[in-house]
């Protein structure tokens, strides 16, 4: 049973996606209900109304359960930050940044346009990003798309070395 078995259910029948669940936790994950809301952060009560039936998830439930059992089942997943920029933002970015105590590897998704960002917003959290860095102008859209925290640019320092590159030209 797999990540994809719990989408696949979920679109198959009713009720497919609680029982696809249900025998990740125990086929896959060996854990129980209280193991995996603990590993994952999910509520208990929440999941608890879900495989019960008493309620269906919504989207956002759904993703943060695949999240989770993809994490899980794939504890070789590296975790990183995005970047989300254009070509010309990165070109001096280190491979690593040191957050809360810990060096995390960023990983760029270069764009072009507005559409791009939000589409490496989206690939980036399906590959495993902790979380994103993206321009202001799409950081709101990306924010209600994604479940892991975003971060905008704000671009102080590069404006101002852009001002100065035109003294004398204006």
């Amino acid at each position: 049973m797999t990540v994809d078995d719990l989408i696949a259910g979920m679109l198959r029948e009713e009720g497919g996606f609680q029982k696809a669940l249900r025998s990740v936790l125990e086929d896959e994950l060996d854990m129980t209900l209280a193991e995996f809301c603990a590993a994952s952060g999910l509520s208990p009560s929440t999941m608890y109304k879900i495989l019960e039936e008493k309620r269906e998830p919504n989207i956002r439930t759904v993703r943060e359960i695949v999240k989770a059992v993809r994490t899980l089942t794939d504890p070789s997943t590296e975790h990183f930050i995005a970047i989300i920029a254009s070509n010309v933002s990165m070109d001096s970015l280190p491979d690593t940044a040191e957050v809360s105590g810990r060096v995390i590897p960023l990983r760029e998704y270069p764009v072009n346009t507005v559409e791009d960002a939000i589409i490496a917003a989206v690939r980036a959290e399906r590959d495993g990003a902790l979380a994103v860095i993206c321009a202001p102008i799409v950081a709101p859209t990306v924010e209600k798309i994604l479940t892991i925290p975003v971060s905008r640019v704000i671009p102080t320092v590069s404006i101002m070395r852009a001002v100065d590159r035109l003294q004398g030209t204006i």
